[in-house]
């Protein structure tokens, strides 16, 4: 393994180290004083910084690149140095006579002197240049040529072609005869019309229309628009299917029922724990008069006080711990780390004992967790069909149209009619979240109605 290059500073301060320049002195580079100013300033930096030695060392090494390629004193003996054998004798050999017609070969080889003049004559080897070596698109180009020796095409590819085969399918017949009976039905009331232009054109020419997310068609409730009545809402109803109908309705007035009752429970008070005059003038005069055991009472409370807080600072005073103490703690508390650090890697090395225990836990924490997925899925499915929180108002559900055993009517001439389709059609649109739960608007007189008797009036009485 060839030595490392030694830096061009440290080569330079090496005592063979040969420079070009005579003005340059290498031992005196860095032995010359300077002058001692403050440099904490930075208009003093410039002002009295002298980097000519630096400058005038650079150059040099410059310089002995530009000529020789490199630094004089990493050159070699032979490529410095050559031993003089003096001039070779010349053979005096008479030279050939040159033909007629041809010239001489010496004179074509040689150049001119202006091309000597502007050939490079620096033997620093120029920098390599970073742009011939890019391409435009080398990365993409590089990929499209590796989908293609697997066999795959290119995205573009792929949708010209599929354009170029959907181009013929596409098109159709020009203006067909009106009396052919082979033509197709178009219907005149059709909402959607027929688009016979090419797809990928109307799709960028923005008159295709954008593919209706799936989530827009589904329907906020799945409750249908109109409920059927049970069966025992007839006008001449089975007999138990009407009673099964009136206990549907006992129990929506049973809860109804309990939740007064648990209102009214919560606002009721105890009728003995009422304000008297007595318990109320003794609740105005609470204050206004001081009494001597007040007083007294106060200042027992103050010196308690002064006593606590002195009692408490000579405790504090004497619970100062010593330097033992503290050490004493500090090894209990390293003791105490210790001896935890060695209980958690025993229950790590019992635990190996225990696999079959921990796989039997994740079998049965699975199986829970299957459960509870089931019952979220069952719960999400029946909230589907509940009606949802809109606005500031629950959904409160329509009261049930139910007739009493004896309000049944014999036959439909004698029946009366109940509830409202208005109302019934507006609950429905409440229910499958179509709209929210409202309340009718109060209309408030903000201006008392003012009573003025006319003179017609006057005239009359």
């Amino acid at each position: 393994m060839a030595a490392a290059r030694k830096p061009k500073r440290v080569a330079a301060s090496q005592p063979g180290f040969l420079t070009l320049k005579s003005s340059t002195n290498p031992t005196g580079l860095y032995s010359s004083k300077r002058k001692r100013v403050n440099k904490n300033k930075k208009k003093n930096w410039n002002k009295h910084s002298d980097i000519n030695d630096v400058e005038d060392f650079l150059e040099d090494i410059r310089h002995q690149e530009r000529t020789t390629g490199g630094l004089l004193a990493e050159k070699s003996d032979d490529t410095l140095f050559f031993v003089d054998l003096g001039q070779p004798k010349k053979t005096e050999e008479k030279a050939p006579e040159p033909e007629v017609g041809k010239k001489r070969k010496g004179k074509s080889s040689r150049p001119l002197r202006i091309d000597l003049i502007l050939q490079h004559d620096s033997l620093v080897p120029p920098p390599k240049d970073v742009l011939a070596y890019q391409q435009p698109n080398a990365k993409k180009l590089r990929r499209s040529a590796q989908l293609a020796a697997k066999g795959v095409a290119p995205r573009r590819q792929k949708l010209l072609l599929n354009r170029r085969s959907a181009a013929p399918t596409s098109k159709k017949a020009v203006t067909e005869a009106n009396n052919n009976p082979n033509r197709d039905y178009y219907d005149l009331w059709e909402q959607e019309t027929k688009d016979t232009a090419d797809p990928w054109y109307l799709q960028q020419t923005k008159k295709m229309r954008v593919k209706r997310p799936e989530k827009l068609n589904a329907k906020p409730s799945v409750l249908p628009a109109v409920e059927v009545i049970a069966p025992g809402g007839s006008y001449n109803p089975d007999f138990f299917a009407h009673q099964s109908l009136l206990q549907e309705a006992h129990e929506i007035e049973v809860v109804k029922q309990k939740e007064e009752q648990k209102i009214e429970r919560q606002l009721a008070y105890n009728k003995e724990d009422a304000a008297t005059e007595e318990t109320t003038f003794h609740e105005q005069v609470q204050g206004l008069v001081e009494d001597e055991d007040d007083d007294e009472d106060l200042a027992s409370d103050v010196d308690e006080e002064e006593e606590d807080e002195g009692a408490v600072g000579a405790i504090a005073v004497a619970q100062k711990k010593t330097e033992r103490q503290r050490k004493r703690e500090r090894a209990e508390k390293v003791k105490e780390q210790r001896r935890l650090a060695e209980k958690q890697e025993v229950e790590k090395k019992q635990q190996l004992f225990q696999l079959r225990t921990i796989k039997t836990s994740i079998k049965k924490q699975d199986q829970k967790t299957k459960e509870k997925q089931t019952k979220r899925k069952a719960k999400q499915e029946a909230q589907k069909a509940q009606p949802r929180r809109l606005g500031r108002l629950k959904f409160q559900p329509q009261d049930m149209e139910v007739q009493l055993s004896d309000e049944l009517a014999d036959s439909l001439r004698r029946l009366k009619p109940e509830g409202s389709v208005l109302k019934d059609r507006f609950k429905s649109l409440q229910k499958r979240n179509l709209i929210e739960p409202r309340e009718r608007a109060k209309f408030k007189r903000r201006h008392k109605v003012k009573y003025v008797e006319k003179r017609a009036f006057r005239e009359i009485s």
